[in-house]
């Protein structure tokens, strides 16, 4: 097993040699754009990690790693089309750089590209790689659906908001590791138990980001903190704060996310004493631990070393002791 930072080094090399440039330019230079602003970029670090963990060269799951970034960065392009987003990773997003229908056509070819990469495996490979991947795809498309419908709903339930992070991040970083285990050619039981420590860790990433988006430290958390209430998004926190609320706690919020203020500073300060007050933040730091203490509980029925083990639960806990 190597180091994170090993993989990360194997993939940005590999990036590199991708040699993107060709004609029309305005298909692909915003492919290439998109791709070189890297990120931590650690779904394809799974995909690596998880085919030493079943004892096969990492290098021979780049193709499969590269394919899960490429799709990533596609997801990435059409949402901030979606979002109307200004900046990605601190540089202009594709769309404002070109223009929207360039966005739109070049997200479109790196689907399509990150299907290309599976062609490097042979046929039943290719097959069990091609299979799970339109399956997430599609998976990662209607949560993002499930997720544009829950901005105009008041009605949304935690079990629907569980299945729209699930589907919108938690599939992929499950998605990402079990390919390291199809390319690996482990066992089935193998394949679907890393498939669930990765999806079980997925949601409790994305319940630690909801938490730490309103109880972050600003200096490392790397984006705005209060940005969730800002823009008014139901999060398991206020979901659980409304489900926790008394009649007069649940109208002040439910009146404070349905607006848009000049003062920022202080709907996020009367939010977030609300989030604590209704127990609301201590519930999801609960949901986050579940969640985490789900994904290793598969840890015991793999068939791997108690080593390989500790290295994905230590990977687990790091990831889940972040501030970032």
């Amino acid at each position: 097993m190597h180091s994170i930072s090993h993989y990360q080094e194997l993939i940005s090399s590999y990036f590199s040699n991708l040699h993107l440039t060709k004609e029309p330019k305005n298909l692909y230079e915003p492919i290439e754009y998109i791709l070189a602003l890297g990120g931590k970029r650690m779904r394809p670090v799974l995909t690596l990690m998880t085919a030493e963990v079943f004892d096969v060269d990492c290098k021979k799951a780049l193709a499969a790693a590269t394919a899960v970034e490429v799709f990533h960065n596609f997801s990435l392009v059409h949402d901030d089309i979606m979002d109307d987003a200004p900046l990605r990773r601190g540089n202009k997003t594709v769309h404002e750089k070109w223009n929207i229908n360039t966005g739109i056509l070049s997200g479109d070819a790196m689907l399509i590209l990150a299907y290309q990469h599976f062609e490097e495996y042979e046929p039943k490979i290719f097959r069990d790689l091609a299979t799970l991947f339109s399956k997430t795809a599609l998976e990662v498309c209607e949560g993002q659906q499930y997720d544009v419908d829950f901005e105009t709903r008041d009605d949304v339930s935690i079990p629907e908001y569980l299945k729209m992070i699930e589907y919108k991040t938690a599939v992929l970083v499950a998605a990402a590791m079990k390919m390291g285990a199809i390319v690996a050619e482990t066992a089935t039981e193998n394949a679907n138990l890393i498939y669930d420590f990765g999806l079980n860790l997925g949601i409790a990433f994305q319940l630690q980001d909801d938490y730490l988006d309103a109880f972050g430290d600003p200096k490392t958390f790397g984006k705005q903190v209060g940005g969730d209430i800002i823009e008014n998004k139901k999060t398991y926190l206020y979901l659980k704060a409304i489900e926790f609320s008394d009649a007069h706690q649940q109208n002040e919020l439910m009146q404070l996310f349905s607006i848009h203020l000049s003062d920022n500073d202080s709907k996020i300060a009367t939010v977030k004493e609300l989030f604590n007050s209704t127990g609301a933040s201590k519930a999801t730091q609960q949901a986050i631990q579940e969640y985490t203490m789900k994904a290793f509980i598969t840890l015991d029925k793999m068939v791997i070393s108690e080593e390989k083990k500790l290295i994905l639960r230590t990977f687990g806990e790091n990831l889940m002791n972040r501030n970032v």
